[in-house]
């Protein structure tokens, strides 16, 4: 999600750029792309990832592992 807030970005101060727009410091295009890379950076740690309801427990999280018990237990 990080990652497409920093694509806005970056097509932002791209078209300030190309378009000569005279703005404010704050919205400059060198501006907009740092804040974009800090967005992009941010993605690339990790930030902002979703967060599974499914957690791996380490034993038995496998299907092979599930579905082999399931059957053993039928047995």
């Amino acid at each position: 999600m990080l990652a497409f807030v920093a694509a806005a970005f970056f097509a932002i101060a791209f078209i300030i750029r190309v378009t000569e727009t005279s703005t404010d410091v704050i919205f400059s295009p060198t501006s907009l792309m740092l804040v974009g890379l800090a967005f992009l950076a941010a993605h690339s740690a990790g930030v902002g990832a979703g967060w599974s309801t499914r957690r791996s427990s380490g034993r038995g999280s496998s299907t092979r592992g599930n579905s082999s018990r399931r059957s053993a237990s039928r047995r």
